[in-house]
């Protein structure tokens, strides 16, 4: 751990929040001259610490540690890089435009990956202005479709599904896009609309 960088980072966050060190002290029941020392590099937070400093900053505790806040590429939001992210402990479905980083229950996220879809046998069809969409796949507590989502070129429609409960989506019809769907035991899947 580098206390000179982690002192930057946490004078800079410090900033950002609009606090003095006497303010930051205070939230923390620590000496301002703790800050001090940590902003001038010349000693690090201790452990027990590092949870509020990741609270009250709002930032993960390693990238604390390693004084270093990346930022990602600026991407404006191209829904063709869309990622999609889930829990395997309580199931979270999270979206994003690109790569980030993602934490779940206690549990640091991958992207799902897209799997081969072959073995479902996926029924479309338009009622009215709407994709009413079947799917051939068990619905049972060990293994079930997770979530549906289509997504267009400037928007995502997402519809989390739950075991026991039939597999069947009926989603607005938008121009041209990507449906995907995740089982829970085989991974995401994707197909053309």
């Amino acid at each position: 751990m580098d206390c000179n960088k982690v002192g930057s980072l946490i004078f800079k966050l410090r900033k950002e929040k609009n606090l003095t060190q006497k303010q930051l002290a205070d939230i923390m029941n620590i000496s301002d001259k703790t800050i001090s020392k940590w902003e001038r590099g010349l000693g690090c937070p201790d452990v027990s610490l590092l949870g509020e400093l990741s609270q009250i900053f709002n930032v993960h505790i390693e990238k604390i540690l390693s004084g270093d806040l990346e930022s990602n590429n600026t991407d404006g939001g191209n829904m063709k890089k869309i990622k999609f992210y889930m829990c395997p402990t309580c199931g979270n479905v999270i979206t994003a435009t690109s790569e980030a980083d993602v934490a779940c229950c206690g549990r640091k996220l991958i992207s799902l990956e897209l799997q081969n879809n072959e073995e479902y046998d996926i029924n479309i069809e338009t009622v009215e202005n709407d994709y009413y969409i079947t799917f051939s796949h068990e619905m049972s507590k060990e293994h079930y479709i997770s979530f549906v989502a289509y997504v267009a070129y400037d928007r995502v429609m997402l519809i989390k599904l739950y075991p026991e409960q039939s597999s069947e989506v009926r989603l607005p019809k938008f121009n041209r896009g990507k449906l995907y769907f995740a089982c829970n035991q085989h991974g995401m899947m994707m197909k053309e609309l």
